[in-house]
């Protein structure tokens, strides 16, 4: 996750460290000796956040992780038991290399699925299937490429998950919304395959106002990259998966490869 100039700051400005022994939990419970509120935590961070919305204990031993908002947006920062060092930026379990502060962030960032229109989304998978997840995609964007064939893989290793792939042409990709209006007119995943491979798509042939109000939707919703998933929950995922990968995000019962 890119680290705002904010954050950067709020490192600088650290005030040094206590003594360790005086932050070691030892043979006890964190939670014995170390608190944090909501309340303080404002109070610590004062005006370099608009708010602060939860403080529990982080994964990171020694920190609580503290949601904060700034500029109407929500991240994740961590307060080490001190009080006195604030950092940012992403951390990553080295056991799995899982990007802990990405979890943290989806997790604080949920959206309302309910709305997500799906009249204009492409099904992939089964109708019957218990698990839908919602994918916003560019016809002309190679990540969405990679995801779509790890998509196409789950489906076949779980019917029991499906994806409604809706088309977010991308401002970089100049012939992206005539296509993504061909694609929706002809409710065609042909059309968004062929394009995700590079080859030619026919004119639409219907005037549709549904890629504009996907735009509008996006930029509701703060998606602003593709390809970007939508759990059934409402955690926001950007960027390509392996299917492995998503299987595990799905909660998916289907071995692993």
């Amino acid at each position: 996750m890119r680290i705002s100039l904010l954050f950067f700051m709020l490192c600088l400005c650290a005030v040094p460290v206590a003594a360790m022994d005086k932050n070691d939990c030892g043979a006890g419970n964190c939670a014995e000796c170390h608190t944090l509120d909501v309340h303080e935590a404002k109070s610590i961070l004062g005006s370099l956040v608009d708010g602060v919305h939860d403080v529990k204990f982080a994964e990171v031993p020694g920190f609580w992780v503290v949601e904060i908002e700034k500029d109407r947006k929500r991240f994740p920062v961590y307060l080490d038991f001190s009080k006195n060092y604030l950092m940012s930026g992403s951390v990553i379990r080295l056991s799995d290399m899982s990007n802990v502060t990405q979890k943290y962030h989806a997790e604080m960032n949920r959206i309302d699925v309910s709305k997500i229109p799906l009249d204009d989304a492409l099904l992939l998978g089964s109708p019957s299937a218990k698990i839908k997840a919602i994918v916003f995609t560019d016809p002309e964007c190679p990540y969405c490429g990679k995801l779509h064939a790890a998509l196409q893989e789950v489906v076949e290793r779980d019917q029991n998950i499906a994806f409604l792939i809706k088309l977010f042409p991308l401002k970089m990709h100049p012939n992206a919304y005539e296509i993504s209006k061909s694609i929706v007119c002809a409710k065609s995943m042909e059309f968004l395959e062929d394009s995700l491979a590079g080859k030619p798509i026919p004119p639409a042939s219907c005037d549709t106002g549904a890629i504009d109000e996907t735009l509008a939707l996006v930029k509701e919703l703060g998606i602003r990259s593709t390809p970007t998933l939508v759990l059934p929950d409402g955690q926001v995922v950007p960027g390509a998966k392996k299917a492995d990968d998503l299987l595990v995000l799905l909660g998916s019962k289907v071995t692993q490869n």
